[in-house]
């Protein structure tokens, strides 16, 4: 058998992947599954960027390789939403369209990263953080958050964290897993740190810009001392529910989209044509669907808070933005159902999906190991029945 390669064997399997594929395996065996795992909003894509994507294939224009960082047209219109809802200004040049923001973070972190280098990772983080870091098999530096500081790193926490070696700090607000939204005086409570470590570059995690309940969204590259330091990352997945056409976005300095798009040439190519184009009208045109997926969104994070409460021993925080709970379930840990003991959030999360027939994450791969992930993007019919399921499945626990 032929041996996988060392940079393989550092890297995990996704956590949410994973669970995702446990829960269709037992869905395909005929069991009734709930499944609060993939970060995937239920709602359609809206009727218009649907119509510009047929459009797009009934004119022929779409049919060829698209540029490797972008049609023109597509990145022009992702500077103009940048000034639109940021203030930032940007230029095609900044620009580099990838097959999802994940490809984007890949992209910057495979360009950039040698072995020695330290990315600070606030915990809890995207699974796929760590990952991608150790692929480059460059170092983690994680900062340790807990539910009672709403998962928030300090100032200072940041400040300790770095060192000579630090190249990136990594963040996502709003955050997966946690819903926490930092303010503009946090953010500028790190920029007067970052300022003194003028090595020390950002990657913003934006993809869930538009699930904020909080107010207007922050991004790090407002403040004029971080803009040519910050690599913002974004996407059409959550906002637009637009999970299966694969597009994200990064904007940065120039040298660091050549780098990417020089990177991507040797790997993807450019993304899909006829979604690129579509894209464009997503951006650009009609936002009511967006902002009524952020109103749903936000009804059903109050639902399923009060569900919660009606749980014992169940601490969770309050996600100001996208669209999971992240509860601290950590006093079910040592007990057991049937003689099985449930000794972490891994074992937890099995047990939900095996009693409950609950899909969910355990927190470990999230970098808490004491928390689960739970989607919210559901039905709230379906979101009801979990949560009950969820409160009967702890109660068997002795």
């Amino acid at each position: 058998m032929l041996p996988t390669s060392d940079t393989l064997n550092r890297v995990s399997e996704s956590a949410t992947i994973k669970m995702a594929q446990l829960s269709r395996e037992l869905s395909a065996k005929g069991v009734n599954v709930i499944s609060l795992s993939l970060g995937e909003p239920d709602f359609n894509t809206p009727k218009h960027i649907k119509e510009a994507a047929k459009q797009a294939i009934d004119s022929g224009k779409y049919d060829s390789y698209s540029p490797i960082a972008g049609y023109l047209d597509l990145k022009q219109a992702i500077c103009e939403k940048l000034k639109r809802d940021n203030n930032l200004d940007y230029k095609p040049e900044n620009i580099v369209v990838s097959t999802g923001a994940k490809q984007s973070l890949a992209n910057v972190f495979i360009s950039f990263l040698n072995e020695g280098d330290e990315v600070i990772i606030p915990a809890p983080f995207w699974v796929s953080y760590p990952e991608q870091v150790k692929l480059c098999n460059a170092t983690c530096v994680y900062i340790p958050t807990t539910v009672d500081a709403d998962f928030k790193m300090t100032a200072e926490q940041l400040e300790k964290a770095i060192t000579p070696k630090t190249k990136f700090l990594v963040y996502s607000s709003p955050s997966n897993p946690t819903g926490s939204v930092y303010s503009r005086e946090e953010i500028e409570s790190f920029v007067k740190v970052l300022e003194k470590y003028p090595q020390v570059h950002v990657i913003s995690d934006e993809i869930y810009e538009h699930i904020n309940y909080k107010g207007k969204h922050i991004s790090i590259a407002e403040f004029p001392s971080m803009k040519d330091r910050t690599i913002v990352v974004n996407g059409q997945a959550k906002g637009y529910a637009m999970t299966g056409w694969r597009i994200g976005y990064m904007a940065a300095p120039a040298y660091i989209a050549k780098a990417c798009d020089k990177l991507q040439g040797q790997i993807t190519s450019g993304t899909n044509s006829v979604a690129q184009h579509a894209t464009i009208t997503a951006l650009l045109g009609d936002q009511a669907p967006t902002e009524a997926f952020r109103l749903a969104f936000l009804k059903r994070r109050d639902l399923v808070l009060g569900l919660l409460k009606e749980i014992p021993n169940v601490k969770c925080n309050v996600p100001d933005g996208a669209f999971y709970v992240f509860p601290d379930l950590s006093a079910y840990f040592g007990k057991d159902f049937n003689g099985e003991p449930i000794k972490d959030a891994d074992d937890l999360a099995l047990y939900l999906l095996h009693e409950g027939h609950v899909a969910a994450v355990s927190g470990t791969g999230f970098g808490a190991p004491e928390c689960i992930r739970f989607s919210y993007a559901a039905s709230e019919e379906n979101l009801i029945e979990a949560f009950k399921r969820v409160k009967n499945a702890l109660a068997k626990l002795v």
